[in-house]
């Protein structure tokens, strides 16, 4: 290393003034550029504070160069100055490189405040929330000096650590040290209080003297995070009546949210207009809150408008739309938006894709599944774990188990929610012997099932109907902790019902600790299933008496019970009753269970009447018509046979059972022309008979031993869970 001589000395200051003049600009390419002029003369610099110049040049375009700074400015002796050290460990810092700003913080022989406080922003931004609180404790004894932002950080580590004493004990040593009065640690220690405890944040609240739109927001968020939404509204009224503050993005945001999460669309819209009105639909997270509003709260047109009307959208923009049509089941216009999307020259990420797959797992269109699978591939979301999983359960609602078991079987390390979606498909497709297998593979692969994944095996159970599997699933639902649950227990009683044991499914009603209508319901619709109508009918009065309201289902449940159990005039009484007593909505379901009723106790034109009397806004389905033609056949009606056979032809062409049942009712009041002439139909059209087949489980004991671990190898072998 030389010296320079006067001349290249003044030619080494101006170089040094450019680096300066350059940073302050932050043109770091120039500052990286000057700065090799001076290594290529290897000059001996005298002007130690060029360092922190190159290296904040170094943290925004090459950190790897950053080493070779320090290691330069080592040598020349700069690392005693504790300006230049501290922007060596602030570098290190910034650049992700924690262990290296925290050896060189260790080799500093004098320490100051600029010392600690990047070594605490170190660790505290880069989430070692622990270590840094502890970092904080020992820099108070040696007399440090936080700055504000320091403060803050620290706070909001106590709030995600959820310390609240230590918190608290934060909060004394700030008063004492009169760093209170400044209003954006007070607004820390508000969040901090508002997510652990919201009693102390009022406190402090009122204590404040000066509130800004932060502490306000920070209290309508915390309103909000402790479900009392209609507080959070009342916070933001007055806010803007009493103390005029001007909320911002993020406080209207929040309120936007609560209006959400009370369903309160009418104050919903006022807020939008007020959102409006100030200026503040510019700022897409509101926008975007604003459609989720809309959507979630069943207005899918204002929420059109809304998009629509945006200034400016994103991604999340497109998906909040996509993602509110598919919840309000507008598949067409989630198609369109979709098709709208591309043209706006936007890509589609993962959400997009798995709200596709939702659409076309209603509709059941494999030929878009398959598009968007392909989508999948192309964009590399093949190991997105949403995007497999609905691949998975969009393909098996299509009736395609074979592309949803080739896709599991390409993932090598299948997490608990996908071994769950595999069980749920083989269910869904009818296979309850390869989803409890499945089952006892990924029991044997150590993966613990979660109250979904129990769910799905109750669901297979309750498919095979074989009740030594079904008390399998129940012990594991008990083992778990789980069999008092609601879901849980509303399951297993449903699946004892489906294996005829009635006296179980009571004992697991029971046992649920916490009933709601769909409980109720479901046992109402056990007794119903299992030919014991009297004590279905029973059940919704005590249903009643514990104070629980039934709804559509639970009323259909009882009818149903009504109608196989030959109880007319309960029935008649009860759909009677629907609307006035119980106030539940009367649906096509509950026309077409009646229509049943009436049919099978041989009333027939009082079900041809009930028909005909269907408000026009709900036409007769092929139930309520099939119901009324297989009662002609017992009862030998032709004249209503011949008025039933053009409705069910019409609802379902390509389904053999109604062909059948109308050969069979022409055949049994001896019109074999007219049977003949239905079979030729038949054989014209292309629809075809789907036989019927029994299962029956031979030597249980043995073949426990014997299960399948390929579910898709079909063997259909009895086995324990668990």
């Amino acid at each position: 290393m030389r010296f320079p001589t006067l001349s290249l000395m003044a030619n080494l200051q101006n170089i040094c003034h450019k680096i300066k003049d350059t940073s302050s600009v932050h043109r770091w390419k120039e500052v990286f550029s000057h700065y090799k002029e001076i290594r290529k003369g290897e000059f001996q610099l005298i002007d130690h504070t060029i360092y922190s110049h190159v290296l904040k040049a170094c943290l925004a375009c090459s950190s790897r160069l950053g080493e070779s700074v320090h290691a330069t400015l080592s040598k020349q002796g700069f690392d005693s100055f504790s300006s230049v050290v501290n922007s060596v460990m602030d570098f290190y810092s910034k650049s992700g490189e924690l262990s290296s700003a925290y050896r060189v913080f260790n080799s500093m022989k004098k320490r100051d405040s600029v010392s600690w406080n990047i070594i605490l922003h170190g660790h505290l931004d880069q989430g070692f929330l622990e270590e840094g609180v502890d970092l904080f404790i020992q820099a108070r004894v040696f007399g440090f000096e936080p700055n504000i932002s320091t403060l803050v950080l620290v706070v909001q580590a106590y709030q995600t650590l959820q310390a609240f004493d230590d918190g608290q004990k934060f909060h004394g040593y700030l008063i004492r040290s009169g760093l209170w009065s400044l209003t954006s640690v007070q607004n820390s220690l508000l969040g901090m209080y508002a997510a652990i405890r919201m009693g102390y944040a009022e406190t402090l609240f009122d204590e404040m003297h000066e509130k800004d739109v932060i502490s306000w927001s920070v209290m309508i968020t915390g309103y909000m995070h402790v479900d009392d939404n209609v507080f959070a509204l009342l916070s933001f009224k007055k806010m803007i009546s009493e103390f005029g503050i001007e909320p911002d993005g993020q406080t209207m945001v929040s309120v936007l949210k609560g209006c959400t999460q009370l369903g309160e669309l009418k104050t919903g819209k006022t807020i939008h207009g007020f959102v409006v009105s100030r200026g503040l639909n510019c700022d897409l997270f509101v926008g975007n809150t604003i459609i989720d509003l809309y959507c979630k709260c069943g207005d899918v047109e204002s929420a059109i408008a809304a998009f629509w009307e945006m200034p400016y959208r994103n991604i999340v923009s497109w998906n909040s739309l996509l993602s509110g049509l598919v919840r309000n089941e507008k598949h067409a216009e989630s198609l369109k938006l979709f098709a709208s999307m591309e043209k706006s020259g936007l890509e589609a990420d993962e959400v997009t894709l798995v709200n596709l797959l939702l659409v076309c797992k209603v509709l059941g269109d494999l030929h878009q599944c398959k598009l968007v699978h392909s989508r999948i591939i192309r964009r590399g979301f093949y190991s997105n774990d949403m995007a497999l999983n609905s691949l998975i359960d969009t393909y098996a609602k299509c009736n395609q188990i074979d592309h949803s078991w080739r896709l599991f079987c390409q993932i090598k390390r299948p997490d608990i929610v996908t071994w769950s979606t595999m069980i749920s498909a083989f269910t869904r497709c009818g296979l309850p012997d390869e989803a409890i297998s499945l089952y006892r593979q990924m029991r044997l692969s150590q993966e613990r099932p979660n109250p979904v994944t129990l769910l799905n095996l109750l669901e297979a159970c309750a498919l095979s109907a074989e009740i030594g599997r079904s008390k399998c699933a129940h012990g594991i639902a008990i083992r778990m902790g789980l069999a008092s649950h609601v879901a849980v227990g509303t399951s297993v009683l449903d699946m004892y019902s489906k294996c005829g044991a009635i006296e179980a499914s009571r004992r697991a009603f029971d046992q649920i600790s916490l009933k709601n209508v769909v409980s109720w319901s479901a046992i109402i619709a056990a007794y119903g299933l299992n030919g014991l109508p009297h004590d279905a009918v029973a059940l919704l009065s005590e249903m009643e008496v514990h104070g629980v309201k039934p709804n559509s289902v639970t009323i259909l449940a009882v009818l149903s019970a009504c109608c196989h159990g030959g109880l007319v005039a309960e029935g008649l009484t009860l759909f009677k009753d629907i609307v006035n007593k119980h106030g539940a909505e009367l649906k096509l379901e509950h026309y077409s269970c009646l229509v049943d009723l009436l049919a099978r106790a041989g009333k027939l034109e009082d079900a041809f009447q009930l028909i005909k009397s269907i408000p026009a806004a709900m036409k007769p389905g092929a139930s309520a018509w099939g119901a009324l033609l297989s009662a002609c056949r017992t009862y030998e009606n032709r004249k209503l046979t011949e008025g039933a056979l053009p409705q069910i032809f019409e609802l379902e062409p390509s389904s053999s059972a109604g062909y059948l049942l109308a050969s069979n009712t022409f055949a049994a009041g001896g019109s074999w022309t007219d049977a003949s002439r239905i079979r030729c139909l038949m054989k014209e059209r292309g629809v075809k008979v789907v036989a019927g087949y029994s299962m029956v489980h031979v030597a249980v004991e043995q073949l426990h031993s014997c299960m399948t671990i390929d579910p898709m190898a079909r063997i259909r072998v009895l086995q324990d869970p668990e």
